[in-house]
């Protein structure tokens, strides 16, 4: 019996290393039971305990300091969980029409989804401190189209502000992930990622782009296959 075991574990570990191998990153997404967790944009719940929590971030283009930020997720059968904690001793959030398009302009922090390499489409949650939701899908390479929306009824995001900074949590329904084909055997093709507003220049917001993946590209880009990777549900 103990060999069996030992033989699933090792199994087990050898998937693992492929899929770091294969995506360059893979997080697990714990599994929770079905309504434990209701989200307010605290990210306090009892319930984020049991997550594991991913704190490396990094801006490959960029050698100075980063502001700390953490990625937490979990499911629970109908509903998959995100928190990001961000650091961000001034949180921007541009507004003026108050249209989605604004959150580009703002601190915020992102998710793409692709189903594939061909990435066409894919698509893109970016989401600021004030809980607006920039949601498109888009062509490779970078053919956005901001008229589509994520399914109705199928995502909800809250915030809150801390003293250091701010805490997001989202809510995106597994049967939205499924209709759009996102969601195979219990894994999904994800980048992860933060859009940290350093100033303005000649009327042009300016960003320092973190990722939990270097994607190995010349300049700042999260719209290319390298910078996903792997979340597996339990």
């Amino acid at each position: 019996m103990n060999v069996k075991k030992n033989c699933t574990r090792l199994l087990a570990a050898l998937a693992f290393l492929f899929s770091m191998a294969v995506y360059g990153q893979t997080y697990l997404v714990k599994k929770i039971p079905a309504g434990s967790l209701t989200i307010d944009g605290k990210g306090d719940a009892g319930v984020w305990q049991r997550a594991n929590r991913l704190n490396h971030f990094i801006c490959p283009w960029d050698s100075t300091t980063l502001p700390s930020t953490s990625f937490s997720a979990l499911w629970d059968g109908q509903w998959f969980y995100c928190l990001y904690k961000v650091t961000d001793d001034s949180v921007i959030v541009y507004t003026n029409t108050n249209e989605k398009k604004e959150t580009g302009a703002s601190d915020r922090v992102e998710i793409f989804f692709k189903a594939d390499d061909k990435m066409s489409p894919y698509y893109c949650l970016e989401m600021d401190a004030a809980g607006r939701i920039l949601d498109y899908n888009a062509d490779f390479y970078r053919q956005m189209h901001y008229n589509w929306q994520w399914p109705k009824d199928q995502l909800m995001v809250k915030t809150s502000r801390t003293k250091k900074g701010y805490m997001l949590e989202a809510a995106i329904s597994i049967a939205s992930l499924q209709t759009l084909g996102l969601l195979k055997e219990k894994q999904l093709q994800a980048g992860l990622f933060r859009a940290e507003r350093t100033g303005t220049e000649n009327g042009r917001a300016l960003f320092k782009w973190i990722s939990w993946i270097d994607p190995k590209s010349a300049q700042p880009d999260f719209h290319i296959p390298a910078a996903f990777g792997l979340l597996k549900l339990e």
